[in-house]
C-alpha cells in the first residue's frame, strides 16, 4: 500500500472515530441523565418504583416517541415542523372513519386505515416540504399554516364530532401487554425508532440528512439537490404523524378532531432534550427516544409529587433550556478533543 493510500485510510479512520465519539457522547449524556432522574424519583416519589407505574410510562410515551422520530429528520436538516399535532388529529379521523365503515370487514379496514393515515400524513408533510423549498419560505411559517389547515380539515371531515365504535380486535391489540412488561403500542414506537436509526446511520440518504444540516452548500456543490432530501424529511415527519395517529387510536380508541393539541411541542422537546441541535447536522434518533423517556418520567414523577398541570410545564421548559445550554458546552468539549 502506498504512503498516500495509507494517509487516506488514516483520515477515514479518524473521521469515523470522531463520528462515533460524537454519537456516543450525545447518547451517553442523555442516557445518564435519564438514569439519574429515574433513580431520584424511585427514591423520593411515592409509588414511582412499581411495575404498574413503569407500564403506564411505556404506554404514555409511545405517541410522542413516534412523532419525535420523524421530527428528528426535519430538525437534523435545520428545519422545524409545527404541524404534526394537527396532522395526527386529521389522521385519527381518517383512520377511525375507515375502520367504522360497516361495509368493510375487519381484516380489510385496519390495513386500509393504516395506509390512509400514513398516506394523509405523508401528503401533508410533502406539501410542507415542497412549499418550503419551492418558494424558500421559513419552515416555521409553512408548518404553522399546515397546523391550521389540518386542524380545520379534521373538524370538517369528522363533522366536528368524536368517532367511536372501532373494531374490538383492534382495541384488544392496543391493550395487549407482551411478556407482561411491554405494551404493544410501545413496541410499535421502538420499531419506528429502530427503522429511523438504521436509515440515518447506515444509508446514503441518512448521511445526506446530516450533511444538509451541517453545510447545505457543500451538498449542493457535490452535485446533489438538498431540496429533494429536505422535502423527503418533511414527508417522513408527516408519515410518522400518520403512524402516531394509529397508535393514538390503539391507545384511546377514538378518532378526534381535537387530538394532538400541543403534541408538536412535546415532539420538539424530546428531540432537543435527546441531544439534537436546532441548528441541524448534529444528533441521534436514539437520543430522541431517551429524550422522550426523560419527558415522560419527569411528567409522571412530578404528578406523583402532587405537582399540578401549571407546575409541570415550568420544570419541563427549564429542562429544555438546560439541554440546549449543555449541548453548546458538549460541542466545545468535542471540538477541543478533535483539535488535539
Amino acid at each position: 500500500m502506498s504512503e498516500a493510500a495509507e494517509v487516506q485510510r488514516g483520515r477515514r479512520a479518524a473521521a469515523l472515530w470522531n463520528d462515533v465519539l460524537r454519537f456516543s457522547m450525545r447518547e451517553a449524556g442523555v442516557a445518564v441523565a435519564l438514569v439519574l432522574i429515574v433513580l431520584f424519583f424511585c427514591l423520593t416519589a411515592p409509588y414511582f418504583a412499581t411495575p404498574e407505574n413503569f407500564l403506564k410510562i411505556f404506554v404514555q410515551i409511545a405517541i410522542n416517541t413516534v412523532l419525535a422520530s420523524g421530527m428528528t429528520f426535519v430538525i437534523l436538516t435545520g428545519g422545524i415542523d409545527l404541524s404534526v399535532g394537527s396532522v395526527l388529529a386529521l389522521c385519527t379521523v381518517v383512520g377511525a372513519l375507515i375502520m367504522t365503515d360497516s361495509d368493510l370487514p375487519f381484516i380489510v379496514s385496519v390495513p386500509l386505515a393504516l395506509l390512509g393515515c400514513m398516506g394523509v400524513g405523508a401528503l401533508c408533510g410533502a406539501i410542507n416540504g415542497f412549499v418550503i423549498e419551492q418558494w424558500k419560505v421559513p419552515s416555521f411559517i409553512v408548518t404553522l399554516g399546515m397546523l391550521n389547515v389540518a386542524s380545520g380539515a379534521a373538524r370538517v371531515t369528522s363533522n366536528n364530532s368524536t368517532i367511536t365504535g372501532l373494531p374490538q380486535p383492534f382495541i384488544d391489540f392496543g391493550n395487549m401487554i407482551l411478556w407482561g412488561v411491554f405494551p404493544s403500542i410501545f413496541l410499535i414506537a421502538v420499531g419506528v425508532i429502530l427503522i429511523g436509526w438504521f436509515i440515518l446511520r447506515f444509508t446514503v440518504f441518512g448521511r445526506f440528512i446530516y450533511a444538509i444540516g451541517t453545510n447545505e452548500e457543500a451538498v449542493r456543490l457535490s452535485g446533489h439537490a438538498p431540496r429533494i432530501y429536505k422535502i423527503a424529511a418533511f414527508t417522513i415527519s408527516g408519515l410518522t404523524a400518520g403512524i402516531a395517529a394509529m397508535v393514538y387510536l390503539l391507545r384511546l380508541n377514538v378518532g378526534s378532531p381535537i387530538a394532538g393539541v400541543g403534541y408538536e411541542l412535546n415532539a420538539i422537546a424530546a428531540v432537543i432534550i435527546g441531544g439534537t441541535s436546532l441548528a441541524g447536522g448534529k444528533g441521534s434518533i436514539i437520543g430522541t427516544l431517551v429524550g422522550a423517556c426523560i419527558l415522560q418520567v419527569l411528567s409522571t414523577g412530578l404528578q406523583l409529587f402532587g405537582a399540578g398541570d401549571n407546575v409541570k410545564p415550568i420544570v419541563i421548559g427549564t429542562v429544555i433550556v438546560l439541554a440546549v445550554v449543555l449541548d453548546a458546552y458538549r460541542d466545545r468539549f468535542l471540538r477541543a478533543i478533535e483539535s488535539r
